[in-house]
């Protein structure tokens, strides 16, 4: 069976369209996230900013699995992660990458910084002593929390004695560039702690690293 010239041009030219495509799915260096929507995600892709709707590729192969305000699932050569607003990894797309946050010392010996819970900004302690993320019922209050209503009692040891408290679940508790959610926090009755404690149900989920005078959070 003999083929024509523009038989043969037409195969020739449809063949190198699709090695152009595989090679943009490999040829993607750097993503980064610069708007998260609902069922859309602003990505900055080897420097050129794509808005990507769900189950659309970018001309890169980049395509978008879903999108809230908070978060986008992505997939890269047929690997999806998680991104947030921000995030960004380089070439080989095996995870995003990871954040850290540095929080010195103070006079008093003790780790403080400021964080937010559920979207509200809030002083907090970093406790290691602390089973869970702990606070009085007026820093509770104040952030919005509905610890009566939808929190269970419980009660909790404290440098005074005996207090009745609620366990509750935080939506999002953010330190810096670290944002988890779902994490297990105690509402305690009356004016104390006069800080929010940091503890391990927020502690235990990322890595710590003690450095003297600097205490090192830092995402797996």
């Amino acid at each position: 069976m003999r083929y024509g010239t523009k038989q043969i041009f037409a195969t020739c030219f449809l063949l190198l369209l699709a090695l152009s495509g595989v090679t943009n799915a490999w040829s993607v260096e750097r993503l980064r996230v610069v708007g998260l929507f609902s069922g859309k995600a602003m990505v900055e892709i080897d420097g050129q900013n794509r808005l990507l709707r769900v189950g659309k590729k970018s001309p890169e192969g980049v395509l978008l699995i879903s999108a809230t305000a908070r978060e986008a699932v992505i997939e890269v050569d047929g690997k999806r992660s998680s991104y947030t607003l921000g995030s960004h990894v380089g070439s080989g797309f095996a995870k995003p990458a990871s954040r850290e946050v540095q929080i010195w010392r103070d006079n008093q010996g003790a780790y403080r910084t400021v964080g937010s819970i559920n979207g509200q900004t809030t002083d907090l302690l970093v406790d290691t002593g602390a089973t869970s993320v702990a606070m009085s019922e007026v820093e509770a209050r104040r952030l919005g929390i509905q610890y009566r209503l939808k929190g269970e009692k419980t009660g909790v040891r404290t440098a005074s004695g005996y207090a009745r408290a609620y366990a509750v679940l935080l939506d999002r508790v953010r330190v810096g560039e670290i944002e988890l959610h779902q994490v297990e926090g105690v509402v305690i009755e009356g004016s104390l702690p006069q800080q929010v404690l940091l503890g391990m149900s927020f502690l235990k989920r990322i890595r710590m690293e003690n450095q003297g005078t600097m205490l090192l959070l830092r995402t797996p």
